[in-house]
């Protein structure tokens, strides 16, 4: 198990409105030397850029021109002055600016993981993305929002890192310190070539999705990013025109994921009351127990079209072909073997399973499932050294293939309208809560097993830590007696299918 993964939960933030009591910015990783730079990175296969040269980057002036001269003395000048908290800062973003906005989009999910508060008459308000701000403040970053959003940010930057690697090449720019003795390098410099800047590539890919996805966060978005600019102009890895041609350069490429995500119709995902109410008569008239709220007063589903939004890796036939045979019929006696387990684990529960349960609960207020497992990743990454475009990169393949689970497995869970097993007996205590959406299958297995797969390829030496940790993830939802064994079991063979399509991308994708 990991020992740092609840540490994770205070990390990175100047954005002072995120979960209150936590340290601004976490010191606790070494500054980012990568062991390898990645220099043909521009030809890696991109996701949604038809070619890296897709967004035009201006050739940098010349390095003997004065307004150059004057951003060089732009650096010395800091640097001659700098604070202690440049000091604190220089150490944050050192450890990489990929992993950093990870962790800003963690706190974002955490700090938005929060189901509305009924009205008055008992009906739920739906956040909207037109008026953000209003209660319930949008959005509602439960796991199937949290995954997609996940996967944009991290796509986004990758797409955006291979196009710097290219334009960097290009016009070999070379780093500030050899172009001006006085400038030190107050972290280590990632390759010979600085315009554009792969860090404030990466930074304005980050902040122009979260900005989509987190509209009431805009201008703290902002004032991090201007943080990240200023400490890395600091830090000597960059001048500001380098920033600037990242910074535009990141936000074009953004841009392109943001037309996306307008249309992946992930807008439509919480359906309607006629929606709603047709799922369960289709449930009925099948003959099988359908799933009903648990909560009081009974709240509206999860998502339940969120089975129908575009994913990265499969297309839409490829989901509904890759949809799992039903779950056993409530009026079956597997179904009733199945509860009876659920039963015993739920009137027999002991300390280990607690801690199990627990562990893995990400419930709300958290980074959800899938930002459990990049605490995970980016736990295991850090002592790899890998380049920026290679954290990009592997975060991409994580969170794509978590984004396409969570697709998966809300297909399955609204067509079949499977019950929970605290619905069909009311003796069953749960040692957690119980998730509002249906059983068949498991969200959390489903993540799981994608997880564990792609990082297993990724860092082959923790490929046996990931799937024991899959294992235990989806079993902490039967030991808490809130699924069935055939949710968890049908749920982790699914997120392997996908993690495997993950594997397939990146070994073809040049990285390897």
């Amino acid at each position: 198990m990991n020992k740092y993964i609840f540490t994770f939960a205070g990390l990175a933030l100047t954005l002072s409105s995120c979960v209150r009591d936590r340290e601004p910015f976490s010191l606790d990783f070494p500054v980012l030397a990568p062991l390898n730079t990645d220099t043909g990175a521009g030809s890696w296969k991109t996701i949604l850029l038809s070619k890296p040269d897709d967004f035009a980057v201006t050739a940098p002036i010349a390095v003997t021109a004065a307004d150059y001269k004057l951003e060089l003395h732009e650096i010395t000048e800091r640097q001659k002055n700098k604070t202690a908290q440049d000091e604190k800062l220089l150490s944050y973003w050192g450890a990489g600016t990929v992993l950093r906005w990870n962790e800003v989009l963690r706190e974002l999910v955490a700090k938005y993981n929060l189901p509305p508060v009924q009205n008055p008459d008992g009906t739920y308000p739906i956040p909207s993305s037109a008026n953000p701000l209003a209660y319930p403040a949008f959005p509602f970053a439960n796991p199937p929002y949290a995954a997609r959003a996940y996967a944009y940010v991290s796509a986004a930057q990758y797409d955006a890192l291979v196009s710097a690697n290219f334009y960097r090449q290009k016009y070999r720019r070379p780093v500030p310190s050899q172009n001006l003795n006085s400038i030190v390098e107050l972290i280590p410099v990632s390759g010979a070539y600085s315009y554009p800047s792969d860090d404030i590539t990466a930074a304005g890919a980050a902040v122009a999705m979260m900005k989509l996805l987190f509209p009431g966060e805009q201008a703290n978005l902002e004032a991090k990013l201007d943080e990240c600019i200023n400490t890395m102009i600091l830090s000597g890895s960059c001048t500001r025109s380098d920033a600037v041609a990242g910074e535009k350069l990141g936000r074009d490429v953004a841009a392109k994921f943001i037309a996306r995500a307008r249309t992946d119709r992930a807008g439509a995902a919480v359906g309607t009351p006629a929606d709603w109410k047709k799922l369960e008569s289709d449930a009925i008239n099948r003959g099988e127990i359908p799933w009903i709220s648990r909560e009081i007063p009974e709240r509206p589903p999860m998502l339940p079209l969120f089975g129908k939004v575009k994913g990265f890796l499969m297309d839409s036939l490829e989901m509904v072909n890759g949809r799992p045979g039903p779950p056993p019929s409530t009026n079956s006696e597997q179904f009733r073997k199945e509860l009876a387990e659920v039963k015993s684990y739920s009137m027999n529960p002991n300390r280990t399973y607690f801690r199990i349960v627990h562990f893995w609960g990400d419930g709300v207020g958290t980074y959800t499932p899938p930002g459990h497992w990049n605490a995970i990743a980016c736990e295991d990454f850090v002592p790899q050294r890998f380049s920026e475009v290679r954290w990009a990169r592997n975060l991409a393949l994580l969170n794509m293939s978590m984004m396409d689970a969570a697709i998966c497995c809300w297909d399955a869970k609204f067509y079949y309208f499977n019950p929970r097993p605290s619905q069909v007996d009311p003796e069953i205590k749960t040692l957690t809560g119980v998730p509002n959406f249906p059983a068949y299958t498991s969200g959390h297995s489903t993540f799981s097993g994608a997880a564990a797969t792609i990082l297993g390829h990724i860092v082959p030496a923790r490929a046996a830590a990931y799937n024991a940790m899959a294992s235990e993830a989806s079993l902490s939802r039967l030991y808490g007696a809130i699924h069935y064994r055939s949710d968890i079991e049908t749920g982790m063979s699914m997120g392997k299918m996908i993690g495997n399509k993950a594997v397939l991308r990146a070994q073809t994708d040049g990285a390897e």
